[in-house]
């Protein structure tokens, strides 16, 4: 078996449009660029079929990632221990793909309606473990921890006891794999802290990517709401949260002075 996939031999059937990280803001499938896409000018099912169509493209990545990290790497790189977290991470990613099946046809959707973005399992084809557990475990799985959050809230909100008995229990495995991620982090890099140093710049790469054009923050009326108290109990510090929320701010005065 191959280590170190590259993103482009993931395997998929004829229902999936893939596409890279460069090619992320068009979406070919429905004419409209998912990234760009103004929240306001979609119904709300329309805005939930997205988002729940993003969280199920995550979790395969996120499967298919912990996977290769498990594999790509032997003991003399990574603890043992390490490895047997990606192969528990990988168990509960799988569990999370079944979940978000049923959940998109229960919100009456379907899988490869809207196109995959190959970046959470780019961001683990990394050559460095530290990278990979800074950019997917902490980067990635922090958003996850962010929009399972308030998918829950959106469950409640529409009465929905589905989404948010399912959104709860995926929360709950988020916040131990961001954790686990945070806590090999600080173990493989205690002794290099320019490594720890690139791997969290790295980390701050991949959370600029999904800024959205400045639409994440704390206020109650941002589309992804950064969820900090479940983000503290996952091993982040309110400083990193805060620079979260500064990256998105720039980007948000970037957009305008760009549309002005």
């Amino acid at each position: 078996m191959r280590k170190n996939l590259d993103p482009s031999q993931l395997a998929r059937d004829a229902r999936f449009v893939r596409q890279t990280t460069e090619q992320r803001f068009e979406d070919t499938r429905n004419g409209t660029p998912v990234a760009r896409v103004d929240a306001d000018a979609l119904d709300v099912g329309e805005r939930a079929r997205r988002r729940m169509h993003g969280i199920f493209v995550g979790e395969i990545q996120a499967l298919e990632g912990a996977g290769r990290t498990a594999f790509d790497f032997d003991t003399d790189q990574v603890p043992f221990e390490l490895k047997l977290d990606m192969a528990r991470q990988c168990w509960d990613e799988a569990r999370h793909c079944e979940i978000s099946v049923k959940l998109a046809e229960h919100m009456g959707g379907q899988l490869g309606e809207y196109v995959e973005s190959t970046t959470l399992f780019e961001a683990a084809c990394h050559h460095d473990p530290a990278f990979r557990l800074a950019g997917v475990n902490r980067g990635l799985e922090g958003l996850a921890i962010d929009v399972f959050t308030q998918m829950r809230e959106f469950g409640r909100e529409t009465s929905d006891p589905v989404l948010t008995f399912c959104e709860d229990y995926m929360l709950a495995d988020e916040v131990t794999h961001v954790n686990m991620g945070s806590r090999w982090l600080r173990e493989i890099t205690k002794d290099d802290k320019e490594r720890r140093k690139g791997a969290i710049e790295f980390q701050r790469v991949v959370d600029g990517l999904f800024n959205f054009r400045g639409l994440r923050g704390e206020e109650a009326e941002a589309p992804i709401r950064l969820a900090r108290q479940f983000r503290k109990m996952a091993g982040f510090t309110d400083e990193e949260v805060d620079d979260i929320v500064e990256m998105s701010r720039s980007a948000r005065q970037d957009v305008a002075v760009a549309e002005a």
